[in-house]
């Protein structure tokens, strides 16, 4: 469910912050899952899912608009949630996907604002129960827009959130890596089976006391 529109359709940044959103109950920590892209940044918080889209051929511009975007939606969080690379993909444009996911997290970090990288595999396992799920007629793993549609099926199962638009799975990624933060955290979203909640054991979370202290 894409609440808001774009932020960014231009070459130049927007000076306006994102618009409101929820805020959490009382006493929940303020988590925002991120599915860093170049083009498309899926962006996620407690009910509610958004995106950042890059526009233009300066490279340059770009990380601009995506960083300047991004820390919008981030500035008040108290954990972030950001997506790793899939290792083993040889993807167009790889080296600047991973200096976009540094920046971010080095604006994090300069903000004083705790963040935790979930790989794709932990947060499919999240999601559905395995890292490489079938489809149920064939029998073969799902791959390209299939795969991802799994996923955002998921998010709308499990927790009534369904999204749409250009950034649609972008969003439903970010949303699961919202949820994976929450319930480690200790606010889970929705009840979810021990083959899916065993994503968790395998993340390299960030001191919980950093986080609950904000």
């Amino acid at each position: 469910m894409s609440t808001a529109p774009a932020l960014f359709e231009t070459e130049v940044p927007a000076a306006a912050a994102a618009g409101p959103r929820p805020a959490p109950a009382a006493g929940i920590p303020r988590v925002i899952g991120l599915d860093v892209a170049m083009g498309i940044t899926g962006i996620a918080g407690e009910g509610w899912t958004d995106y950042v889209k890059a526009k233009g051929t300066s490279q340059h511009s770009r990380f601009e608009q995506q960083l300047a975007g991004i820390a919008d939606h981030t500035r008040h969080a108290d954990l972030v949630a950001i997506e790793g690379a899939a290792y083993g993909h040889n993807n167009n444009g790889a080296d600047a996907l991973a200096a976009m996911r540094w920046m971010v997290r080095h604006d994090l970090w300069k903000r004083r604002i705790p963040y935790v990288v979930i790989t794709p595999g932990q947060r499919m396992i999240y999601a559905v129960g395995t890292a490489a799920p079938k489809d149920p007629g064939t029998g073969a793993r799902l791959k390209g827009d299939a795969l991802k549609g799994a996923l955002r099926q998921a998010v709308a199962d499990t927790y009534g959130i369904t999204t749409e638009g250009p950034a649609r799975y972008d969003e439903a990624d970010a949303y699961i890596l919202m949820a994976m933060a929450l319930h480690w955290l200790g606010y889970p979203l929705a009840v979810v089976g021990d083959d899916r909640r065993r994503a968790l054991d395998s993340v390299r979370w960030p001191d919980r006391a950093t986080v609950t202290a904000r």
